[in-house]
């Protein structure tokens, strides 16, 4: 139980920030955030667990009848935040407790699960990650949506210095967030897609860093609204324009000290990496394909996950530097794991903006942890220019593709053994029906493309 004195510390802090209602956020098997809203003279109440929700009512929840006992949800009061863009509100992230147990298809919970496995073994992991999204306004004469700024046109707008400031009360007002927020913004850019952006702040623990995503993409939708727009987290939204990624940036450290344990001067590779760091790439990279399944979780997000774009025009070899090949290199943004020169850290470039980050975490942490318990050997590291190789160059040099569907990795999903250790069965099973469906229900569609292509073709 959360101490007495620290609840009544809590509700006083909040009303002095004029905070009317609090809400104790779960997250659905999606990564969207559910709750009640609980007016602030009953904040007590809510940080004792006092809300209940129907939580099987929902995809990939659990099984359980309508007869069944309810959820409670257990705020986390270290999460306790006035939300920037309306202080009206605050959040909290909650877990799931299900007869006094913590709740199995609890997404928050699936992960604290893996850390403390991770921890009795030695190890914690930090975790930066770069949102890419889009920010557009509401089509007009039949399109689906136009640019944010009507200039937003034409060639790639990557770094654009115009554009950027062109999009500036918008991307202001979200820096001012996250600065109350104290996520320490580094920067923020315009990506190369049109109305797309990116912004980074500073890396913290998994668990912290979860929180902090599935609370941004509510600020950031929230935000865009008070501008006339909105934020879209489809990972794909465009054919011919960048895909929307959520780069994972991991170090593994020390559970006890802290201490960072991915770097070694003497590195044989020449690299300046651990033995650590690399049995812990090769456990990524042996669960690859069961990680897409996680962390690029839609059908759309493996239309992004192709070498270079395509639009009526033709090939455009710039429009992506998606990851396509199962391995690691120096630096390589061609790869699914990178290690960047900038940071003491293994970048997986998969992950897109839709993910669950509970579940995209603990899928990635365990994998790794895999690979040291193992003792596993991810081989040299590949810097060529890999897009330009040949199919029998690739097997030559042992370079796996990454699933090409949804169904491709669902399959890999299925088989690893790494997803039923790491989400347990009834969550693992949730997951690869509710995603079968999905893939089921957009295979059956019959496509503009399609009928384009094949209705007087033979």
């Amino acid at each position: 139980m959360v101490p007495e004195d620290r609840v009544a510390e809590s509700k006083a802090r909040l009303v002095e920030a004029g905070v009317e209602y609090c809400f104790a956020a779960w997250v659905d098997i999606h990564g969207r955030p559910k709750a009640k809203m609980v007016p602030i003279d009953l904040f007590g109440n809510l940080a004792r667990g006092s809300e209940m929700y129907t939580v099987q009512a929902f995809d990939g929840m659990g099984q359980l009848g309508p007869q069944a006992p309810d959820q409670a949800v257990l705020p986390d009061l270290d999460t306790l935040t006035v939300c920037p863009w309306n202080h009206r509100y605050a959040w909290m992230t909650g877990d799931l407790y299900w007869k006094g147990e913590p709740y199995e298809y609890c997404s928050r919970t699936i992960l604290k699960n893996t850390i403390r496995q991770a921890a009795d073994k030695g190890f914690a992991m930090n975790l930066g990650i770069e949102p890419e999204f889009y920010i557009l306004r509401p089509g007009q004469n039949g399109n689906r949506s136009e640019p944010f700024h009507a200039a937003d046109k034409g060639p790639s707008w990557a770094y654009d210095v115009e554009s950027t400031l062109d999009a500036m009360p918008l991307l202001d007002q979200l820096r001012r967030c996250l600065d109350e927020l104290e996520w320490e913004v580094g920067s923020f850019d315009h990506e190369g897609g049109h109305s797309q952006f990116e912004f980074d702040f500073t890396y913290t623990d998994v668990l912290q860093m979860c929180d902090r995503f599935a609370l941004l993409r509510l600020l950031i939708k929230e935000v865009a609204k008070q501008h006339g727009a909105f934020a879209t987290f489809m990972p794909k939204p465009f054919a011919n324009d960048f895909r929307s990624g959520a780069h994972f940036n991991m170090s593994l450290a020390d559970a006890t000290s802290g201490k960072n344990l991915m770097r070694d001067e003497a590195d044989p590779r020449g690299i300046g990496f651990s033995q650590i760091a690399y049995q812990f790439i090769a456990g990524l990279l042996d669960h690859a394909s069961a990680i897409a399944a996680v962390s690029a979780p839609t059908v759309n997000s493996y239309k992004g996950l192709i070498p270079s774009g395509v639009d009526p025009s033709g090939l455009i070899r710039d429009i992506s530097w998606a990851p396509v090949y199962v391995a690691y290199g120096d630096n390589n943004r061609a790869l699914m794991l990178r290690l960047p020169h900038s940071r003491d850290c293994v970048e997986n470039r998969v992950p897109d903006i839709s993910m669950n980050p509970y579940w995209t975490a603990a899928i990635h942490l365990s994998a790794g942890i895999d690979g040291i318990e193992r003792k596993l050997d991810p081989g040299p590291p590949q810097n060529a220019n890999l897009y330009e190789m040949t199919p029998k160059q690739l097997a030559e040099a042992g370079v796996d593709l990454l699933p090409r569907t949804l169904a491709q990795a669902l399959v890999a999903f299925e088989k690893d053994p790494i997803t039923e250790r790491t989400f347990g069965p009834g969550p693992k099973n949730e997951y690869l029906a509710l995603k079968t469906h999905e893939w089921e229900k957009y295979h059956a569609e019959i496509s503009d493309w399609e009928w384009e292509r094949y209705a007087n073709f033979f």
